[in-house]
């Protein structure tokens, strides 16, 4: 971990300690109460910065974060969010430690794999059926947002598979699922002002 810290370069040392610093100050100003939400999003923050380095940190912080995320989305009955993060995400982020550890690029980075049209479309399939699926389960549950949390369940699914697969395709859905967890975490904001770190963590 200390060598990862050390291979940062200035900016993303920039990136990291304005992002724990907004998080945190935000924790504060609005008196918001336990320190899980807090937790995961320093966590979330911290992973994001290794995973867009390909480094793999990244994919250990991943496999902390989505313990502690699935909690917070626990409190807030986010089912599709706990279910995706410890039934999915995790996994695929320890399979993923795997992979990169035996493709390295140089030192502290993983090597990127080509992505054929082949595996576009296999994943395509499962994504497809894995929403479908997780759709159907999280609706028993009476999850809230549903279509939001049902939308979050593909793009989390591309981007862990992309990134076990070592395509670099995976950043590109991993965007695409902040900008869906920054819309459903604001949904329960309104209702509690404690999931604002989260909402922060993902902007």
């Amino acid at each position: 971990m200390v060598e990862s810290i050390k291979r940062l370069k200035w900016y993303e040392y920039i990136i990291w300690i304005s992002s724990v610093l907004v998080i945190s100050i935000s924790y504060i100003a609005f008196h918001i109460e336990g320190y899980m939400t807090l937790i995961a999003s320093l966590v979330g923050v911290t992973g994001l910065i290794f995973l867009a380095k390909g480094d793999v940190l990244g994919q250990m912080l991943t496999v902390v974060f989505s313990i502690l995320y699935a909690v917070v989305a626990y409190r807030f009955r986010y089912w599709g969010e706990l279910i995706t993060y410890l039934g999915m995400t995790m996994p695929i982020a320890m399979m993923a430690v795997v992979t990169w550890v035996k493709n390295p690029y140089k030192k502290g980075e993983v090597r990127v794999r080509h992505t054929s049209s082949k595996i576009w479309g296999i994943l395509s399939i499962i994504a497809i059926i894995v929403t479908v699926i997780f759709y159907y389960i999280i609706r028993v549950f009476k999850t809230p947002n549903l279509v939001m949390s049902s939308i979050s369940v593909t793009t989390s699914f591309m981007a862990a598979s992309l990134a076990m697969l070592r395509s670099s395709y995976y950043a590109l859905f991993y965007a695409m699922n902040d900008v869906v967890l920054i819309i459903l975490w604001i949904l329960a904001t309104a209702e509690n002002k404690s999931y604002l770190p989260m909402v922060l963590c993902f902007l």
